[in-house]
């Protein structure tokens, strides 16, 4: 883990490589309030990956988009928000899914806005938290016991806004 943002350039040079190498790219938000909560979000049942699962905000690169731009836009899309502050890279990681190798990158965030009331998909999420380390366990709900991501991503963003 980064302890400090990535300029502009060092996302291109990420982006660059995971292009090189027929990655598609996708971008996760751990996004933290002023009282070091993380925002969390469940997948509507119907969704083909990880259907009923609490989620992070994000979402796969769209073609002639920036890692920093799909970061805005789906911050926007899935909340309203608007990327504040990159305040740490937490992850970076390859996967693949429906034969689509993918690289992944995980940014601790903070947001402005009425983080109250948040403008969710509503067809594509149903309901949000903002939840503290005391609440991370809800993030195991409907995942395999090896299915750990979205559990450790978040525990390591929270953790690492305490330690700062």
């Amino acid at each position: 883990m980064r302890s400090e943002p990535p300029d502009p350039l060092e996302f291109q040079t990420w982006q660059r490589a995971a292009e090189i190498e027929g990655r598609e790219c996708v971008v996760g938000a751990v996004i933290i309030d002023p009282q070091g909560r993380a925002f969390v979000q469940k997948r509507s049942l119907d969704r083909q990956l990880f259907p009923g699962c609490w989620d992070i905000v994000g979402g796969h690169v769209e073609p002639g988009e920036t890692l920093y731009q799909c970061l805005c836009r789906e911050a926007d899309e899935e909340t309203g928000w608007q990327i504040a502050n990159i305040i740490a890279v937490l992850e970076q990681f390859d996967w693949a899914a429906g034969g689509q190798a993918k690289r992944e990158f995980d940014l601790l965030v903070e947001v402005t806005g009425n983080l109250d009331e948040p403008r969710l998909e509503w067809s594509k999420h149903s309901e949000f938290r903002w939840i503290s380390l005391d609440e991370i366990e809800i993030l195991r709900e409907n995942r395999t016991p090896d299915d750990t991501f979205i559990y450790d991503i978040v525990k390591k963003g929270l953790e690492y806004w305490q330690n700062r």
